[in-house]
């Protein structure tokens, strides 16, 4: 675990070598988003609350401030906590706007747009947008690769599949070329999983395989996670049952969300759906049923929007009751007030709107919920089903058992009598105490007898009307 302690180096005006501390906390924060994002976020506040207590230029550390937030908000991100995510990269973005920070501007727009890819690809493609032309304007080669790998990313989700498979070769091209490898390897899944999704399966799993070679060499667990999933499901759909369940197993030992051991288990579902265990199959839909996480995301989601609107607003604020204050004048002191009250307005808008929200979202959720309801009662009927199926067999059987028993003591019976004739015959035949031509009649007798009563026999046993003989 890296860690730095704080106090021995915390001053009341700070200096170059804590501006450079507080540098390497969050480059070495940034380095654990992947492998331990939980370690990323308590070392970015360890750099925050330096920052805070450095003073530059008779302010605090604004710079050093803004990247370690935008540095939590990106451990929150690979925790799956988008809403923490954007408490850190709004204040992040307001320093690096107020510090007049280009290319930190630009990397919190693709934090943002990033958050909102499985939300609203719309406001993701507008704040990437936003980032890409930053990145244009001052040709950083390492941003456009991410742009590129990101966009493709919503591209993907919209199932533009071409169109993302061309932004994720023009990034992994550059990461070679860059030589960095963390984002070489979410470059390389990115390929091969837009390579399944067009069905070239070959590539799919060449990218993918080499994509997990190289997430396992940084220790990246997230990663590790995500391309198993997709490998799991390539196997699957290859029939071979092993591999797949060998993926999913290391897929979820390296999971670290909710989210992706979600998606592990329906896999899991898949998998038994194909090996025809519909036993276990049926266990996991159940188990998958009662985990209710598209609320969940509709609550998030609203709670981002909300959330954004009110702290810009308060943003503006603020700013105005600063200037209110330092200028003194009654004149100032009055537009400020105006404005104040017009943003309180504006809050008390956003409120209203917020409830209707709220009730729009009830609604929703009570349409889940009747459509949990639905889904759980098939399920219901499911099982109902197979009960009924296995009675059914059951029965079945029974009858079988009991007409194989009963064939049995009837040869037992009916067939021993004459058998017993026949050697009875025999024997008298070879003591020369009957006519060979009256032995033969008996005997071809006694053979008719047997063969009329084993005809007799199978007819019955294949009568599916005969219960019993």
């Amino acid at each position: 675990m890296f860690s730095i302690p704080l106090c021995g180096f915390c001053q009341e005006n700070g200096n170059a070598g804590d501006t450079a501390k507080v540098k390497l906390l969050t480059k070495k924060a940034y380095e654990f988003r992947k492998s331990d994002p939980a370690q990323t976020i308590i070392i970015a506040q360890q750099a925050l609350e330096l920052a805070k207590k450095t003073i530059v230029e008779g302010e605090p550390y604004k710079a050093g401030m803004a990247e370690a937030y935008r540095t939590i908000g990106v451990g929150y991100y690979y925790t799956n906590d988008l809403k923490k995510a954007l408490d850190n990269y709004l204040p992040a973005l307001a320093l690096f706007e107020d510090t007049k920070n280009e290319l930190g501007k630009a990397k919190v727009d693709n934090n943002i747009g990033n958050l909102y890819q499985s939300i609203n690809p719309k406001t993701a493609l507008y704040y990437m947008g936003l980032a890409l032309n930053i990145s244009r304007k001052l040709n950083n080669k390492p941003m456009l690769a991410t742009m590129d790998l990101n966009i493709g990313s919503v591209y993907f989700r919209e199932k533009e599949y071409n169109d993302a498979l061309t932004h994720f070769l023009l990034s992994k091209a550059m990461f070679e070329q860059l030589g960095d490898k963390s984002n070489l390897v979410s470059a390389v899944q990115n390929t091969g999983v837009a390579y399944f999704w067009l069905h070239q399966y070959d590539k799919a799993k060449e990218m993918l395989i080499q994509a997990n070679k190289g997430a396992k060499e940084l220790d990246a667990s997230a990663s590790i996670a995500s391309i198993d999933l997709t490998l799991s499901l390539l196997y699957i759909a290859d029939n071979n049952f092993t591999e797949a369940e060998k993926y999913i197993d290391e897929g979820t030992n390296a999971a670290l969300t909710d989210k992706i051991k979600e998606d592990y288990e329906y896999t899991r579902y898949q998998l038994e759906i194909k090996r025809k265990n519909y036993e276990k199959a049926v266990y996991y839909l159940k188990d998958m049923y009662s985990k209710d996480s598209i609320i969940s995301k509709q609550k998030e989601t609203d709670g981002m929007y909300f959330q954004k609107a009110t702290y810009d607003t308060q943003v503006s604020l603020n700013k105005k009751l600063l200037q209110i204050e330092k200028d003194k004048n009654t004149r100032y002191l009055f537009i400020g007030s105006s404005v104040a009250a017009g943003l309180l307005m504006v809050v008390i808008v956003l409120l209203v709107l917020n409830v209707k929200r709220k009730n729009v979202t009830n609604l929703r959720l009570t349409e889940l919920n009747q459509e949990v309801s639905r889904q759980k009662d098939n399920v219901d009927r499911i099982n109902q089903h197979l009960e009924e199926i296995i009675d059914e067999r059951t029965k079945d059987l029974q009858i079988k058992n009991k007409k194989l028993s009963e064939y049995s003591s009837y040869l037992s019976h009916q067939i021993r009598g004459p058998i017993a004739t026949l050697k009875g015959l025999i024997n008298l035949e070879k003591e020369g105490l009957v006519d060979t031509a009256e032995c033969v009649k008996l005997m071809d007798k006694c053979v008719s007898e047997i063969d009329e009563r084993i005809i007799t026999t199978s007819e019955i046993l294949h009568d599916p009307e005969k219960v019993s003989f």
